[in-house]
């Protein structure tokens, strides 16, 4: 039951508390705005706008679980709110719960059938349901008009002003971290959904954030259209993204001295279906075991190891997409038997050590390996990061050099391996790659200062953008 909007004793209405909660919130006062909208609740526990931006900024500040539950109490107490509707559906599309966030998306709809927002959360279930048909559908009703997004900017001083382009499918650079709502005034846009009458609105520079080459070749051709209208600046441009497609990247680095790349080739879903597909693999050079993945997936979605000829045909069923990826499994496992994926970020020309992952199984990945409950492994990370050179040696590191030449991005990625001989073992480079969140738990305090270093390197360069 809501308590009483009279102020009493000379307090603040609930509207004055609301209207100062705004204030801060747009002043980029985070934490004083976090607690005036926890006073107003406090008066008022169904305000639907306290309720509304205090979940926008727990999920700002990296308190995602508690975001959700605000999200799900404004849903509860107003269920005929499209934005609450979408809030929490984009909760739970972020973790996971495709069908749940469907039927928020689909509530948002049966208020008002229009909604962008809902139609873009859907076209993303969608897509992640298998359903590309109506992915499509939802896609275009979401971004058709709604190509340019404004992020509101939040900073005292005056705003540098960044065009950042991006892809309606996704497999973008996650760029929040860096283009903070303090310093920087964001304009994005759909380049899917460019038309060349649009007037591009002012900028510093372009940030191209279009990172998956087999996922967004469309909108990365747009993208190349909207640079020609401009003489800004550009942060990894998008012809360069383009070739970091996984199999035309492994034919091209897998020239260079010290990197050996997986043989990768792109095979019809209905070839590997078929009782010869086992023999058309093997024809194209494969043995097994080996890996299939649906170009487009990223953190290990849709990405299986493949043990013998006769398990080809159910896997392959079971991914999605009609075009999958063959990829020659590499061995990247220590003399202990543990598998170790390193990984390293290129920021404008420099590479910078970001982590090592150690795991008992093949598909590495940081936030599912053992790295938390093995000090040895650790201190194997610690070694790497700390004198990247000496652990992985000069052959490996003049292949990382090399293999970073090659790519010519501004910012990207490179997973890799290390063999008995020294070689780069490349798994993936390209510009999707995520520099996680700053862990603030004791144990890994020793991984701080190379994520900080990642975030300074970009700050450089973002800076140096803006001044050309």
């Amino acid at each position: 039951m809501a308590l009483t909007d009279e102020p009493t004793d000379g307090q603040e209405s609930v509207e004055e508390l609301f209207e100062r909660a705004l204030a801060l919130h747009a002043g980029g006062q985070d934490e004083a705005a976090k607690n005036a909208y926890l006073a107003l609740l406090h008066r008022d526990t169904t305000h639907l706008g306290a309720l509304t931006n205090l979940g926008t900024l727990l999920h700002a500040t990296g308190y995602a679980r508690a975001a959700r539950t605000t999200y799900k109490r404004a849903v509860d107490l107003h269920p005929g709110d499209v934005t609450a509707r979408i809030n929490y559906g984009n909760a739970l599309y972020q973790n996971d719960e495709f069908e749940a966030a469907r039927a928020q998306y689909e509530g948002a709809l049966a208020v008002d059938p229009d909604a962008p927002q809902a139609h873009q959360g859907l076209a993303y279930v969608f897509d992640k349901l298998g359903d590309r048909e109506r992915a499509a559908h939802h896609r275009d009703l979401g971004y058709r008009n709604h190509a340019v997004v404004h992020v509101p900017y939040r900073g005292d001083g005056r705003a540098t002003m960044v065009l950042l382009l991006v892809s309606a499918l996704g497999g973008n650079v996650r760029t929040d971290d860096y283009l903070s709502d303090r310093r920087y005034f964001v304009t994005k846009l759909f380049t899917e959904y460019y038309r060349p009458d649009m007037a591009l609105p002012f900028h510093a520079f372009v940030f191209n954030a279009i990172g998956d080459a087999d996922l967004c070749g469309t909108a990365l051709e747009r993208a190349c259209e909207v640079l020609e209208r401009t003489n800004a600046a550009v942060v990894n441009d998008p012809r360069a993204v383009a070739a970091t497609a996984r199999a035309a990247n492994a034919a091209r680095l897998r020239a260079i001295p010290g990197a050996i790349a997986p043989r990768t080739e792109h095979v019809p879903r209905a070839a590997l279906l078929a009782p010869d597909g086992p023999e058309r693999l093997r024809a194209l050079g494969f043995t097994f075991p080996l890996l299939l993945r649906s170009p487009g997936y990223h953190t290990g979605q849709n990405f299986v190891r493949v043990k013998s000829p006769e398990m080809l045909a159910g896997f392959a069923s079971d991914l999605p997409g009609d075009d999958l990826l063959a990829i020659e499994l590499l061995d990247a496992r220590g003399e202990d038997g543990a598998w170790r994926k390193y990984r390293v970020m290129i920021v404008d020309g420099g590479i910078y050590p970001l982590h090592l992952a150690i795991a008992s199984h093949w598909k590495v990945h940081y936030f599912s390996a053992d790295m938390a409950g093995n000090e040895a492994y650790r201190l194997e990370e610690a070694a790497f990061l700390n004198d990247m050179p000496a652990t992985i040696g000069d052959r490996a590191m003049q292949a990382l050099l090399a293999i970073a030449r090659e790519l010519a991005l501004d910012y990207a990625g490179i997973d890799f391996g290390i063999d008995r001989d020294g070689n780069v073992l490349l798994f993936e480079a390209n510009a999707t790659m995520m520099v996680p969140a700053r862990d603030t738990s004791d144990v890994f305090a020793y991984r701080r200062p190379s994520a900080d270093r990642v975030y300074a390197a970009v700050e450089a360069m973002l800076r140096e953008r803006a001044s050309r």
